[in-house]
């Protein structure tokens, strides 16, 4: 280890004093009583010291006023850096920033509020719009197109006119993909995931259901590649009501869960008139109720 070195890390004695100095810059910093005890001193360099105050401000436990003086070379006074506010090892700190677009959750939105859309949001893939087709799949009629070029004009593409019935631009339409952006393959996922994990087969409502909401005349169906597994519910009594369902979620407000079954009636009684059953005109001598010895007395009187 190098004598600069060893200098460095060791504090300077005229600065590792200057404790009032460096108190009297943190209270014209902070506040009077805001400053606490001093807590100790780290050497920043040859002739440079930090010097560590509490601070007694609420909300900021564990933070620590920290002044740094120094000297110059051969002089003896020593003056104030810097004082600033700093968190100790065991402060209290603020959670990391997120930006807005990461700590937005469903139902953060209200009226009047605008959200943008990332243009490289996975989301979303380009769409069909027929601006690059020539008529009548173009936004811009024949008519329009033979007249701008005629008289050397530029057209602005306005709203887009009602395709012609079997073009192009018509079954896009139909089909809903005549626009800027649609979603794409790993949009559709992650919102299918999303309906399924809040309205679908695996939660306990679907569970305890009497039957999926397939067989459900509530059920609207939706279009799209996704109308294949989902739907929209339309009972108003349902936990589900106007919610994108899936087809194998379920529920007690099933549009037949009000037809029961009739209940099982026992069979009738079987009586077999054909069988004559005997019964005995005397108990059995093992029975109990005779005693199993003859009586003689009871014999003259004719009983046995």
């Amino acid at each position: 280890m190098s004598a600069a070195t060893t200098r460095s890390r060791t504090p300077d004695r005229l600065c590792a004093e200057a404790v009032d100095l460096a108190r009297g810059a943190a209270e014209e910093a902070a506040a009077p009583g805001i400053v606490g005890e001093h807590v100790g001193l780290v050497s920043e360099g040859d002739r440079v010291v930090t010097h560590f105050f509490e601070c007694r401000e609420l909300g900021y436990r564990g933070w620590r006023w920290a002044v740094t003086v120094a000297r110059a070379s051969r002089a003896k006074i020593v003056t104030v850096d810097e004082a600033v506010l700093l968190p100790g090892p065991d402060a209290v700190l603020a959670p990391e920033w997120v930006p807005w677009s990461e700590r937005l959750r469903p139902g953060d939105m209200g009226p009047g509020d605008l959200l943008p859309t990332d243009a490289e949001d996975l989301r979303l893939e380009p769409g069909w719009t027929g601006e690059d087709e020539p008529p009548p799949n173009s936004i811009v009629s024949e008519e329009m197109a033979a007249l701008a070029e005629a008289e050397d004009a530029e057209v602005t593409a306005g709203p887009p006119a009602v395709p012609a019935r079997g073009s192009i631009a018509a079954v896009a339409e139909e089909l809903g993909v005549r626009r800027a952006r649609v979603l794409s393959r790993y949009g559709l996922h992650i919102a299918a995931d999303r309906w399924e994990e809040a309205f679908g087969p695996k939660t306990p409502m679907a569970q305890a259901a009497p039957a999926a909401c397939v067989s459900c005349g509530f059920l609207l169906r939706i279009g799209g590649s996704l109308g294949q597994a989902f739907g929209v519910c339309a009972n108003e009594f349902s936990p589900a009501d106007g919610r994108v369902v899936s087809l194998a979620y379920g529920c007690g407000g099933h549009s037949e869960a009000a037809v029961m079954p009739k209940p099982p009636q026992p069979a009738p009684p079987v009586i077999d008139e054909t069988r004559v059953d005997p019964f005995p005109l005397r108990p059995a001598p093992d029975s109990g109720s005779v005693p199993a010895t003859a009586d003689e007395d009871t014999e003259e009187l004719g009983h046995s």
